[in-house]
């Protein structure tokens, strides 16, 4: 059995298929996006170290980058403990939201309720 059935094997997917894949700057930790992959997303991400995902509105494969020049060149791949959600570790080249923005989480924190 190949590291990529191995890992296949050990995912959790939603009904239709797809796990969420969240993408994180290898040297700095900094969170990037969170996209979603199906078994041929990981396949080719693992096979070709550049980040594929499932896009569920175009209902198709897209590698990152590959319009918007964007890049993600896949530096680990990882599962959580449960198997429901992959950790691509990337050298992400540019912005990695498709708003041009270095990462999708730059809004800042929500505030909490007081306790």
């Amino acid at each position: 059995m190949s590291l990529d059935a191995t890992i296949a094997a050990r995912l959790k997917r939603n009904p239709d298929g797809l796990v969420p894949a969240i993408a994180q700057q290898y040297d700095t930790g900094e969170v990037l996006m969170l996209a979603w992959m199906n078994d041929e997303a990981l396949h080719r991400t693992l096979t070709t170290g550049r980040a594929t995902y499932w896009s569920r509105s175009r209902a198709r494969l897209w590698v990152k980058g590959a319009t918007s020049g964007h890049v993600q060149v896949v530096k680990s791949v990882a599962l959580d403990c449960d198997g429901d959600t992959i950790l691509v570790k990337v050298d992400q080249v540019e912005g990695a939201c498709h708003t041009g923005d270095r990462t999708c989480f730059d809004a800042g924190p929500l505030e909490l309720a007081p306790s």
